[in-house]
């Protein structure tokens, strides 16, 4: 798939699209370094945005030890995840892009329909043992673009001290109705509820998704009576002292501070928390969000998608995708989702997993029903319809609208 016959279709809407999706979620971040490709016949490039890794890590050398089984030298680059997308681009438009990409799973739709990616059936990466609704996160139009290399997701972290103060067993949270009994038996006893972020910004978006989707509603019918009776659960809960006011300026991480503090019930957060949450010292459990009528509700995935770029020496794939399999590999998988405390995207290494840490099973449940933000083919329309999401909940948390009145706004905005 030569570059002459594949045109690089970098439009505006990809570009507004990127710097959207790769506002900061569940994923890695830090300071990066730059440089320019480079590679010659016999040196590989993988740009990732896991700068927090240097040169002695086990990613690194990870890394080296993958491009010597495949003959080649690894030269790498490191990039803060929100600006990775955008280098992309230009790396393309310059004909400069890198051998191997490791990029936030949102971007991944908007970097192909920018043709910028190559598919799976291009270079004949194996994706078959990957669990189906986490390699969705990187398909668009029947294509899929890459393998992810692991995942992390949303669930509620609560307190054991605090439930068994209220008098709570958290075997009795089954669906929206038993959560909103206890929250009410948590207020009475003096204590508070439940905390989130409702931020205006795409960590809004993120924690609403499960509650959204575990109402039944879809991404493309803000308005329906589904999204309203999930955007009507968290007005209630702040109506009635369940959550704080402080939820609508809430990041994920001031979100978790408070209920670090110890003396909040639940907080929605992910598994990025899980060694703070150590370190806190509080006695905690993990419960996959509940749907509205029980069940575990879709939580939106997070995590890295390992992607071989188009290259106009097509010649090159062959050496890359050797790359990408060895890097996802079951073994390989074990130890650097370990390291970036991530579930893995297949069962088998799942599995592994949980035998060697039994706290990670709920986090293992609530990535199998987990959701891809622009799964349904969404694609590069998924950050529009996120901003109008974020704003509808910006406005009937604070009182200016109603939930119906707020998502029939978002809805008329989001087409």
């Amino acid at each position: 798939m030569d570059r002459s016959t594949r045109q690089l279709r970098l439009t505006a809407a990809a570009v507004t699209a990127l710097a959207v999706a790769v506002t900061a979620t569940a994923c890695s971040s830090g300071s990066g370094s730059s440089g320019a490709n480079g590679a010659g016949s016999g040196t590989y490039t993988v740009w990732d945005p896991y700068p927090q890794f240097d040169k002695g890590s086990a990613w690194a050398k990870l890394l080296d030890q993958c491009g010597t089984k495949a003959g080649v030298k690894i030269k790498r680059t490191t990039f803060d995840t929100s600006d990775l997308g955008n280098k992309t681009l230009l790396a393309a438009q310059q004909g400069n892009s890198p051998d191997v990409l490791i990029v936030d799973n949102p971007v991944v739709s908007t970097l192909a329909e920018a043709g910028v990616l190559t598919t799976t059936d291009d270079t004949k990466l194996d994706t078959s043992k990957v669990d189906p609704n986490l390699l969705a996160a990187g398909q668009s139009g029947g294509k899929t673009y890459g393998t992810p290399i692991g995942a992390n997701t949303l669930a509620l972290y609560y307190n054991k001290k605090v439930l068994k103060e209220a008098g709570v067993d958290i075997a009795s949270v089954k669906d929206w109705t038993s959560l909103t009994a206890v929250l009410a038996k948590v207020k009475k006893a003096g204590k508070k509820g439940i905390t989130f972020s409702a931020i205006g910004t795409e960590e809004g978006s993120f924690q609403f998704l499960p509650w959204f989707w575990g109402a039944g509603a879809k991404l493309t019918a803000l308005d329906s009576a589904q999204a309203v009776s999930a955007l009507s659960l968290w007005k209630d809960w702040l109506k009635n002292g369940y959550a704080p006011n402080s939820v609508l300026n809430n990041t994920q991480t001031t979100s978790w501070q408070e209920f670090a503090g110890g003396d909040f019930a639940f907080s929605e957060n992910g598994t990025w928390q899980l060694s703070n949450a150590k370190k806190a010292g509080l006695d905690y459990g993990v419960l996959p969000i509940p749907g509205a009528n029980g069940g575990n509700a879709a939580a939106p995935t997070g995590g890295e998608f390992v992607t071989i770029p188009v290259q106009k020496d097509t010649g090159r794939y062959t050496t890359s995708q050797k790359l990408v399999t060895c890097l996802t590999s079951t073994d390989n998988l074990h130890d650097t989702d370990s390291t970036l405390s991530y579930v893995a995207p297949t069962s088998e290494v799942q599995d592994k997993q949980v035998a060697g840490n039994a706290e990670l099973k709920p986090w293992v449940d609530a990535v199998k029903a987990a959701k891809g933000r622009t799964s349904d083919d969404l694609g590069i329309k998924y950050p529009k319809i996120s901003e109008q999401m974020w704003k509808a909940v910006q406005s009937a948390l604070s009182g200016s609208k109603s939930p119906k009145d707020a998502l029939t706004s978002a809805q008329a905005e989001a087409k």
